[in-house]
């Protein structure tokens, strides 16, 4: 995968994003930044209304910010689920300082059956999603969903994210340059797209759609969200290219 590699890709990349400076996709909460609710914005005004006194788990909550939103928006209880243990502590700090930690749990394992699972901009992440795809169909209650929304896919102009130095440079340049070039500003010793801090796993759509088919779930809604300025654009073959996010809601076979 890849074009530009060797001293010359790794060159380019050293000279022209020293750091990681300048790279769209790692410039922090786009929502945040402009005061908006991730949670209705991905999945509508309506949410917090839909999940009220329902148990919710958030997998792959990272810091709490939706989990944290659900739980002072009427939720019963929050479950956030993450591997990473400093973003659990800050997550649970937080929701003492917001007075809602008896209504909120933070933690890496969670065994009990929930109403509904919300999973937001994880799925290009996790090293198998078929796996967390049956560990979530688990951990439904008999009449639980899904709720789902992620991007950007991995042929989207950013879908490299961080290695997204501009579109479709994840495309352009070689893993092995990129990491290269990476491992100058981040420690954590990533030889591999898969191994880096919160992973990338190369989801493309179609891989997507057949890892639903085989995981025990099926689609009541799904959606592929264009990138604005391409909607017109937007159809069965330039999907790949020109999605911006994909939102389904799956509910249990």
């Amino acid at each position: 995968m890849g074009l530009v590699g060797g001293t010359l890709g790794y060159g380019l990349l050293k000279r022209y994003w020293p750091g990681g400076k300048g790279v769209p996709m790692s410039q922090g909460d786009p929502y945040a930044a402009r005061g908006l609710s991730k949670l209705k914005t991905m999945f509508g005004p309506t949410i917090f209304d839909e999940l009220r006194d329902k148990v919710v788990l958030d997998f792959g909550c990272g810091e709490g910010a939706n989990a944290l939103e659900l739980a002072q928006n009427g939720c019963a209880h929050v479950i956030g689920v993450d591997i990473q243990e400093h973003y659990l502590e800050r997550a649970s700090n937080r929701a003492v300082a917001l007075g809602i930690q008896d209504r909120c749990t933070f933690t890496s394992v969670w065994s009990e059956p929930v109403d509904v699972i919300i999973s937001t901009d994880a799925f290009e992440h996790f090293e198998d999603p078929d796996k967390i795809l049956r560990v979530m169909r688990g951990l439904l209650k008999p009449n639980g969903y899904l709720l789902t929304a992620f991007g950007p896919t991995w042929y989207h102009p950013y879908g490299g994210h961080l290695f997204s130095v501009f579109p479709w440079a994840h495309l352009i340049f070689t893993e092995s340059a990129l990491i290269r070039w990476r491992s100058d500003f981040k420690t954590d010793g990533a030889k591999r797209f898969h191994e880096v801090a919160g992973g990338l796993n190369g989801m493309t759509i179609r891989r997507w759609e057949q890892v639903v088919a085989r995981s025990g779930f099926k689609c009541n809604s799904y959606e592929l969200v264009p990138i604005r300025p391409s909607k017109r654009l937007h159809c069965r073959l330039t999907r790949e290219w020109l999605t911006s996010l994909i939102r389904a809601r799956l509910i249990p076979l």
